[in-house]
């Protein structure tokens, strides 16, 4: 017979397991970077059709993350994390495999739908395993610590791999640990799902919110290329926009929505939403930024560029340790207001960059205090964006909060493009290229303020303070 201490120790292992699948899927956005110029000349790829090497990727996975908090919670929260695991470690495989581009952007897309599936449902067994209080509070700080540093992390490994093993390594390096983590999983984690008498299965309203979704990413994500004022990306926005308003006329009829509304009445969780959207918005595009001015203006090869960014991703892994403890004494409302701040001063300080810049001078102290602020803010956000729903409703909170910062990422990155492309015009001489970054890292620095203003508007003080509560109480009450 299971005790409640080992009960307990297997909870923390099914943890590590869960934030390995997360790290791998946060990673694999950014792991391909380094990667591109050696994969351009494998594979004959042109110039515009490398950028979707990544592309393909997160635009499956923003575009799908809805669905697959809906099904998690229908189908069952384990069947479905295991199911994207085997999905994305088979499309890893092909992707190392490709012989060509088409070959590998399909991968790429099959990867995307993979982690689409098993990211939501991989968060919502992590908010279902621990209840409100201290103990969800440390994991999710884990949870965070993970998949922030992933990015960066990816970076690392992506120059790694690329310069030592070969190229298909970034793809392949995933296939064991997914068939590993989806073999061990029965063996940690309980199978949970919604308790309703039917499972019916809005299938209008997850084809008009993925498809909406779909051509909104892929609008911004190519509008740099076809141009914003091109046919290509206004009618693109335009049918997203009609695709998103039938998705919502669709809800509003549906006697079992696939995103009930009723969720919104949570000011907190429409606040959580709004502050992720600005999060990724400021700060998934502060890495792209980064990369280009260390590799083009400093003359960094992609390995040293790489093992730059380890201070910002241990920095991220401290934050988000310090901020779990935190927010169980303080309310996760001040400690996101405070990583707010912290990503737009950083960002606001990398402004300052020169052309005759070092790492020392222009580069660690802005991203350290960004870093910083990331920690401090992915966890109080993921907190707020799935306390206080019901256990059937987590796939939802846990796929809305995810869509809501890829969506975001997305967004800003095609805005900061845009403003940096606008300042650097046609000619591309050193000086130009950094006052388009400085540029550009003030745009983020802007959506990060808005997500301030959004914390303190929007995030209520009083549940902010439940959930302290909840967290002195936790110790009294646990199995």
């Amino acid at each position: 017979m299971t005790t409640a201490a080992e009960a307990r120790d297997k909870r923390w292992i099914a943890l590590a397991l869960l934030c390995v699948a997360q790290f791998v899927v946060v990673l694999d956005a950014s792991i391909v970077n380094v990667a591109l110029p050696t994969i351009k000349e494998a594979l004959n790829f042109s110039e515009g059709s490398l950028p979707w090497v990544v592309n393909a990727y997160v635009l499956t996975f923003g575009g799908f993350l809805l669905l697959g908090g809906r099904l998690a919670d229908l189908l069952g929260r384990r069947r479905l994390f295991m199911a994207g695991l085997v999905l994305f470690a088979l499309a890893s495989l092909a992707g190392g495999l490709a012989a060509n581009s088409g070959q590998l952007i399909a991968a790429r897309t099959v990867q995307g739908l993979g982690a689409a599936i098993l990211s939501p449902a991989a968060l919502s067994i992590v908010a279902v395993t621990f209840k409100d209080g201290a103990e969800r509070n440390k994991a999710l700080g884990v949870w965070g610590a993970v998949a922030g540093s992933g990015g960066a992390a990816g970076v690392l490994l992506g120059g790694v791999l690329t310069e030592y093993i070969g190229w298909e390594w970034v793809l392949w390096v995933n296939v064991p640990i997914g068939i590993a983590a989806a073999a061990i999983a029965p063996s940690l984690i309980a199978e949970t799902k919604a308790e309703v008498e039917t499972r019916h299965f809005d299938i209008a309203g997850a084809i008009t919110i993925t498809l909406g979704l779909s051509a909104l990413v892929f609008a911004l994500l190519d509008a740099e290329s076809a141009g914003w004022g091109s046919f290509q990306t206004i009618g693109t926005i335009v049918g997203a926009l009609i695709l998103l308003a039938a998705f919502v006329a669709i809800e509003l009829r549906s006697r079992a929505p696939l995103v009930p509304f009723s969720i919104f009445r949570v000011r907190t969780v429409t606040g959580a939403n709004v502050v992720g959207i600005l999060v990724g918005a400021s700060l998934f595009s502060m890495f792209y930024f980064i990369s280009l001015y260390m590799q083009q203006i400093l003359g960094y090869s992609p390995i040293k560029a790489g093992i730059s960014y380890l201070p910002l991703a241990v920095t991220i892994i401290l934050a988000a340790g310090i901020a779990s403890g935190l927010v169980t004494k303080v309310g996760f409302k001040p400690i996101l207001a405070i990583g707010m701040a912290c990503i737009a001063l950083g960002l606001i300080w990398f402004t300052q960059i020169s052309v005759n810049g070092t790492f020392l001078g222009d580069i660690l102290g802005p991203s350290l205090l960004a870093a910083l602020g990331l920690g401090f803010a992915f966890v109080p956000v993921t907190i707020a964006a799935v306390s206080g729903i019901e256990d059937r409703e987590q796939g939802l909170a846990s796929g809305l909060i995810n869509t809501s910062q890829q969506v975001g990422g997305a967004l800003g990155l095609a805005i900061l493009a845009a403003v940096s492309n606008s300042v650097i015009g046609s000619t591309e001489t050193p000086d130009s290229l950094v006052e388009g970054f400085q540029a550009a890292f003030a745009v983020g620095a802007g959506f990060a303020l808005l997500g301030l203003i959004a914390t303190l508007v929007l995030v209520r003080t009083s549940d902010s303070r439940a959930h302290v509560a909840l967290g002195k109480e936790a110790p009294a009450t646990a199995d």
